[in-house]
């Protein structure tokens, strides 16, 4: 009987300390919030050119450099008040001011070679046009491994690991 409590005391601790640790897998799931309520991060582009880039968030902070194209992809990873923390493709971190900012989403192609523009999201899918890494398209749909695009009036699938501008398990419909 002695052995049998000591059993169900031990089952009992190990549960009173595995239960407040089961919902940290759905926690750690679902995005943070931003003071906008937008979640964290996020991407969005860029809506004017030039854009003032600054240490801080407000027009008081140096500034650090200066993006000359619009439509460029970058991700949202901090907000104070209209202010916007923004990171782009080489890790580079900045404030700029929200207004300066749009939601409209869009991707930029990577890599060294040129890439393939196809009809349909499949390697062998015929090919509508190829496009040079630097290129900036539209975001339209993704998949598991495709994003559906627009480049130059032109809409068509390129494999999704050749683009920036998209969370890594983020799926769009």
């Amino acid at each position: 009987m002695r052995r049998l409590l000591d059993i169900l005391r031990r089952a009992s601790c190990a549960l009173a300390l595995a239960l407040p640790l089961a919902g940290l897998p759905a926690l750690a799931a679902s995005p943070e919030l931003g003071p906008s309520g937008l979640p964290l991060p996020r991407f969005v582009s860029l809506a004017a050119e030039p854009i003032n880039i600054r240490t801080g968030p407000g027009k008081q902070y140096p500034l650090k450099w200066v993006y000359a194209r619009r439509g460029l992809p970058v991700q949202i990873v901090d907000e104070f008040d209209t202010w916007r923390k923004i990171r782009d493709l080489d890790g580079e971190e900045g404030w700029v001011h929200g207004s300066l900012l749009s939601r409209r989403r869009t991707v930029l192609l990577t890599g060294a070679e040129l890439l393939g523009l196809r009809r349909a999201p499949a390697a062998d899918a015929r090919l509508l046009l190829r496009a040079e890494p630097g290129v900036v398209g539209g975001l339209l749909d993704c998949s598991e491994g495709w994003c559906f695009v627009e480049i130059e009036g032109q809409r068509g699938w390129l494999e999704r690991t050749a683009l920036y501008g998209i969370l890594p398990d983020e799926m769009r419909r």
